[in-house]
């Protein structure tokens, strides 16, 4: 990389990263800002961080007021969606007992009760089902199913699983009629005996296909109505209230981590606006049980809510995230809540022990020229793999999988980087006879196979993700712009909200502030967990906190405590305008720092 692309020149930070000005997408990146902040007349600044992301003039205010009348399609642009729809509403007519099967992680437990909830409201008699993660496995499965139909289900729809299990649902041929609502990559075509709503199908064409089940479930509803509407249903009773449902689609497509943009902002940006009015008592509870007092924001969802509720289905009861969910009764929600606060600690302490592990596994896979890392144990809990390879793909920017080995059988789970489709290579090892099950989508995957079989995946995926070699030892962070602290104040930070909700796709603008003078620096938190800094600029002048979390792992929190004896620092991270006691003000979330030798 040439020196005019690094920022400050800095080519390794203290966290051994590269710092790159974020590229604009168009070379008229420029012109277009400044025409997008003049047409709009917001900030120039917001302009030229909107040009960055690739925002043309025209598509500017819909992606600053994301609102579903501009941006929801039309459902029926989805492969079998409107057989799904009328199937649904034919059991809505005859009021017919519907079983819905989730899968248990964030997008499935809302993607189940939005379903439950909304045929419940209808009229149908309901049964959600969510599988145990150890004893059954992802996805639907033969004695479940049979189960169910036996309960009386005439329809079976299955959500955020099922693309690949046309296999197993002949185990219910002639007893009850199957739907699929799914988002994850399909191996092969769809059984064309199974109503599959997925915009990953080979055949699919809506171009959807960065939606979350969630979402598709949502669309679901929609179409539903839709036909319900058209024979006449409401006549004589109100239409249901699918907006109020945006709470789950929210909260689901920021913890699937898709990307958003498009569709996905408007139901994020819609959904923490009815997450905010806490009407759903499950939610509002964890909201109460985390101490969340402002406004849900897509940090909440993906931080606070989203692993908590992920807690019971990788350690515990696979269905407590969905009880909560569909909990109508505040006091046992509240239990519910707790419950699932104690459940997600326990989940940290599982997973620091495997993490520790599976690091030192995973540094000598780097050492031996490993594209991708493929780590196993036996005494590693299967319900922290898919959180213990993010972390391995973090520290070593390097597509990661991680099994746990349970009688003969390796079940694990994958994170990638950007540009390495993990998914589809999962599928590819499935088809070549190297794994029992298998998918996933480009960032993340699932899959089990023979204990005696990963070395054989393993050399796999590093044949077919090798280019996975070339990546630096620590991915590059992106920054915007340099940024004074004089310039670093509460309006710029509320100004820099707009952008919001962050995430895949959008992330939150970065900035660097160079030759910073620590000039106080204290741990705070609970077990000094966090560190609160005032740094002022080149010149000295107006200060700015900066807080820097998760501070006993980090390479940062030794030189921020050396405060004002310290060698001076360039900072890099996100500014945010804070609320307290009536008052706002600036707040420097530090990602990353390096000594300012210039």
């Amino acid at each position: 990389m040439p020196d005019s692309a690094l920022v400050f020149g800095v080519s390794q930070s203290l966290s051994g990263r590269r710092w790159r000005w974020r590229t604009a997408t168009s070379p008229a990146s420029e012109r277009t800002g400044l025409s997008i902040a003049q047409r709009l007349g917001v900030p120039e600044i917001l302009g030229r961080l909107l040009a960055l992301r690739g925002i043309g003039v025209e598509e500017a205010a819909n992606f600053l007021e994301p609102t579903l009348r501009a941006l929801l399609p039309d459902p029926s642009v989805l492969q079998d969606m409107d057989q799904a729809a009328e199937r649904l509403a034919a059991a809505v007519r005859r009021g017919e007992r519907v079983a819905i099967f989730g899968d248990y992680d964030v997008d499935g437990a809302c993607s189940t009760a939005l379903m439950a909830q909304f045929l419940r409201g209808l009229g149908c008699e309901v049964i959600p089902y969510v599988p145990d993660r150890l004893s059954e496995g992802y996805g639907p499965n033969a004695p479940a199913l049979q189960s169910l139909a036996a309960q009386g289900a005439s329809l079976i729809v299955c959500v955020d699983c099922g693309t690949g299990a046309g296999e197993v649902f002949a185990s219910v041929a002639g007893k009850a009629d199957v739907i699929v609502l799914d988002h994850h990559q399909a191996a092969a075509p769809t059984r064309p005996d199974i109503l599959t709503v997925n915009p990953n199908r080979p055949d699919d064409g809506s171009g959807l296909g960065h939606v979350c089940a969630a979402g598709i479930t949502f669309l679901a509803a929609v179409a539903t109505v839709r036909c319900l509407r058209r024979g006449g249903f409401f006549a004589t009773r109100a239409e249901p209230d699918l907006l109020a449902a945006l709470d789950l689609v929210a909260l689901a497509t920021v913890c699937d981590m898709v990307p958003l943009s498009g569709l996905n902002r408007a139901l994020v940006a819609q959904g923490l606006k009815v997450m905010a009015r806490r009407g759903r008592p499950g939610l509002a509870a964890l909201l109460n049980v985390t101490q969340v007092t402002d406004p849900p924001s897509a940090f909440t969802c993906g931080f606070v809510l989203g692993p908590r509720i992920n807690a019971a289905g990788r350690i515990a009861e696979a269905d407590l995230g969905l009880r909560l969910l569909l909990c109508e009764d505040p006091a046992e929600a509240q239990g519910l809540a707790a419950l699932l606060d104690s459940l997600n600690r326990q989940r940290q302490h599982v997973e620091a022990s495997v993490l520790a592990a599976a690091t030192e596994a995973a540094e000598r896979q780097i050492a031996n020229g490993n594209a991708v890392l493929f780590v196993a144990a036996p005494a590693w809990h299967p319900g922290v793999v898919g959180i213990v390879a993010g972390r391995l793909k973090e520290r070593f920017n390097r597509p990661s999988c991680v099994a746990g080995v349970v009688e003969g059988m390796a079940k694990g789970s994958g994170r990638s980087v950007p540009g390495l489709d993990l998914g589809a290579a999962v599928l590819a090892a499935r088809k070549a006879g190297l794994l029992a099950a298998g998918g996933g989508h480009a960032m993340a995957a699932g899959f089990s196979l023979a204990a005696d079989q990963v070395p054989d995946f393993h050399a796999f995926l590093n044949e077919r993700l090798a280019t996975a070699k070339t990546l630096p030892a620590a991915s590059d962070l992106a920054i915007e712009s340099p940024l004074a602290v004089a310039s670093a104040n509460a309006a710029l930070g509320e100004t820099l909200a707009r952008l919001a909700p962050f995430g895949v796709g959008n992330d939150e603008p970065v900035f660097a502030i160079p030759h910073a003078r620590v000039v106080r620096a204290d741990r705070v938190g609970q077990q000094g967990g966090t560190i609160r800094a005032f740094v002022e600029g080149e010149g000295g002048g107006p200060r700015l906190k900066v807080m820097l979390f998760r501070a006993q792992e980090s390479p940062l929190a030794e030189p921020l405590l050396q405060g004002p004896t310290g060698p001076r620092l360039h900072l890099a991270g996100q500014l945010r305008a804070e609320s307290w006691n009536g008052q706002v003000s600036a707040s420097f979330l530090l990602l990353d720092a390096a000594w300012a030798t210039s």
